[in-house]
């Protein structure tokens, strides 16, 4: 698995994933080098809303029509790592202070003025908010791979963006050409 980079990729967890932060996600790698992976949980709602946060934030939601609606979106659960700094994967990629561009058009944006012109124009309106991301140290994923703990698939990004977060899982399953019930919790090597 050298040089392969799954950056754009799905990660599906396989059905014996113990660890219960990632068990039946689906996460988007934003990121995949030499030093590690970076991806972002993209099925995992929380109960707050994007309202709740920029007022946590101190960013005051525009009254118009397209940010309000805006504000009912849900913030996810991005990860176990650095659960208290958001994470905004936005479509357009724009031009952010500090943006890490996954694809032309897909990036991962931590600053502060995403959120303060989402909260004024609703743009970029494709944009998945989480707190946290999951992480990976130089060639963890790849052993977790070599263990069978994931699947993975080419991401499409309307299914990030498109579909409603209980969808996600079960449409990336579908790339792959199999369904999640079938999949067994026992994993062998030939």
């Amino acid at each position: 698995m050298d040089n392969v980079s799954l950056a754009h990729h799905f990660l599906i967890a396989m059905p014996a994933m113990a660890d219960p932060n990632f068990s039946r996600t689906l996460t988007y790698i934003c990121e995949h080098n030499a030093e590690g992976a970076l991806g972002i949980i993209v099925n995992r709602p929380m109960e707050m809303s994007l309202a709740t946060l920029f007022e946590r934030v101190s960013i005051p939601l525009d009254a118009s029509e397209a940010v309000a609606n805006f504000g009912e979106k849900p913030v996810y659960f991005g990860g176990p790592v650095q659960t208290d700094r958001g994470f905004v994967l936005h479509r357009p990629l724009g031009d952010w202070q500090s943006t890490l561009k996954v694809t032309d058009d897909i990036g991962l944006t931590s600053s502060r003025d995403v959120l303060q012109t989402m909260s004024e124009t609703g743009e970029p309106q494709d944009v998945l908010v989480t707190l946290g991301y999951s992480g990976w140290s130089a060639g963890q994923l790849e052993w977790e791979l070599s263990q069978n703990a994931w699947l993975t698939v080419a991401a499409e990004p309307q299914i990030i963006f498109d579909i409603a977060p209980d969808e996600r899982l079960p449409a990336a399953m579908r790339l792959l050409g199999v369904s999640f019930t079938n999949l067994s919790d026992v994993a062998g090597h030939a």
